[in-house]
């Protein structure tokens, strides 16, 4: 579960007294940011669906999952920016509308190709919706008007994430109309039709200096990902074939051609889509990896642990999204918390919520064989699950929600809004990594394990085991990289005091 904030580059926003937010109004920006949100999580309880009726195959429903977070995280930025040129309410209605149409298409989709790339679209029209949220609730409250808009957006953002899974399950389960998992998508078609006609109750907001749009740099970051994504998805099932090399070497060297760029653009006073200059803050660049590293692990577990319970258990959509209640219990308690112990411990209490997200991830590893008796058998053998998802969901918790502002605390005032937006670009990015990195993992796994009979469990558990190693591994390398952070922070300022 991960909270969004993007922002462009410092600027003054016209009108300078806004007008208030009515509460009719601040509800359509929340339902904006709950459905592209819940439809980030909401496929992982599709997936055998996806495999019957479409006949995807693993590596095809790992780009399904995360081509959508890469569009949304290549497209960010410039959404917000688009928000500021045109109008952010302008902009919310016709990414609304091109996220409702794009669902459609994703629920009309006939074949894996065609399902890929209708949420490629779905995650370029969230990319638009979702900036001109966060700017409409900063430019249309006053200071304590925003916390109490923002605490609840997050809120609703968490309850998203949740809902995916849980209600999603629901959702296909009950098979609506006969559609299936088709109805996860259409559903989004009345509530874009609802959202839209109630848009009116938003007042328009523009920015007086609004950023220029870097064409360049967006073409040649988001085809860079993409010819370096598509090898991590693809490669295992194809057998690395020398188009993956290819791929993946051109990807490379179409990101360093956009660093150049971006680098050439700011010294031109352009504006850039990422001002590189900001890595020289070593404080920065560290916090940013630490983002990188632990959103690439929430993506990535929700999916394998859905293919294990369904493909492998044999468990319904419904149940396997209820499996998950533990943890969301674990996280939101968590999150209401973390802040407090920042505020008395230092972002040492972020490494040490990573280090306990860690250990959630071991648990569930070592439990994976046994799973099958714990969620089915006594009291007893279900409360050793249900520790261990609430251990990792207060982990998430602990370590998630502050990286942010941890993160931003680093830069100089003027800067924030360009920092928060390349955070939240690492976010969406290290999630679309992540789940390629851990599908190949997964998929490697259960080929050496071969099923024998129908719902078979132990290839699957043994699969879902070894990949969220990863997961473990990368969330100790970033509270590693907190706590050196920190250090390296404390030593600056005891040196500047002597």
């Amino acid at each position: 579960m991960s909270t969004t904030l993007v922002n462009a580059a410092p600027r003054r926003c016209l009108p300078s007294s806004a007008p208030s937010l009515s509460f009719l109004g601040l509800g359509v920006l929340l339902l904006g940011g709950f459905v592209v949100t819940f439809d980030v999580f909401v496929v992982n309880v599709a997936i055998p669906g996806l495999k019957t009726d479409i006949h995807a195959d693993f590596s095809q429903i790992g780009f399904i999952v995360a081509g959508y977070a890469l569009a949304f995280g290549t497209v960010l930025i410039t959404g917000g920016r688009l928000g500021d040129i045109y109008g952010r309410r302008r902009m919310f209605v016709l990414g609304m509308a091109g996220f409702s149409l794009s669902s459609v298409l994703c629920g009309l989709a006939f074949d894996p190709e065609s399902l890929i790339a209708a949420r490629l679209l779905q995650g370029t029209c969230g990319a638009i919706l979702l900036p001109q949220v966060y700017a409409l609730l900063r430019v249309l409250y006053d200071d304590a008007g925003r916390r109490r808009a923002f605490g609840l957006f997050g809120m609703v953002l968490g309850l998203a994430a949740i809902a995916g899974q849980i209600l999603g399950g629901l959702i296909v389960w009950s098979d609506l109309f006969g559609l299936g998992w088709r109805i996860i998508f259409f559903l989004n078609l009345p509530i874009g039709l609802v959202a839209i006609r109630l848009a009116g109750t938003i007042p328009e907001s523009k920015a007086a200096e609004a950023a220029r749009l870097d064409g360049p740099g967006l073409a040649l970051v988001t085809i860079g990902l993409i010819l370096l994504l598509v090898p991590l998805l693809e490669g295992e099932a194809a057998g690395w074939p020398t188009w993956t090399a290819a791929s993946g070497s051109a990807g490379f060297f179409l990101l360093v051609v956009f660093v150049l760029w971006e680098r050439w653009l700011a010294r031109a006073g352009g504006s850039p889509t990422i001002d590189f200059a900001l890595f020289g803050n070593r404080g920065f660049a560290g916090a940013a990896s630490v983002v990188l590293l632990i959103y690439s692990t929430p993506a990535s577990f929700f999916l394998c642990f859905s293919l294990m319970m369904q493909s492998g258990f044999g468990v319904t959509p419904l149940r396997a999204g209820s499996l998950l209640t533990p943890m969301s219990i674990g996280f939101i308690g968590a999150s209401l918390i973390a802040n407090r112990l920042v505020t008395r411990f230092g972002y040492k209490a972020v490494a040490g919520g990573m280090v306990v997200y860690a250990a959630g991830f071991f648990w569930l590893c070592q439990i994976a064989p046994a799973l099958g008796s714990m969620i089915s058998g006594g009291v007893g053998h279900r409360f050793v699950f249900i520790m261990g998802m609430v251990l990792f969901g207060i982990g998430q918790g602990l370590s998630g929600p502050p990286l942010l502002s941890f993160a931003i605390g680093f830069v100089e005032a003027h800067y924030a809004g360009m920092a928060a937006g390349i955070i939240s670009t690492m976010q969406q990015i290290g999630g679309a990594f992540g789940i390629a990195i851990v599908s190949m993992l997964f998929m490697r796994l259960l080929a050496a394990h071969p099923v024998v009979g129908h719902h078979d469990v132990t290839p699957y558990a043994a699969a879902f085991a070894g990949a969220m190693l990863y997961n473990v591994a990368a969330t100790l390398a970033g509270a590693v990289l907190i706590l050196w952070i920190t250090r390296t922070r404390m030593r600056r300022v005891q040196s500047l005091t002597r």
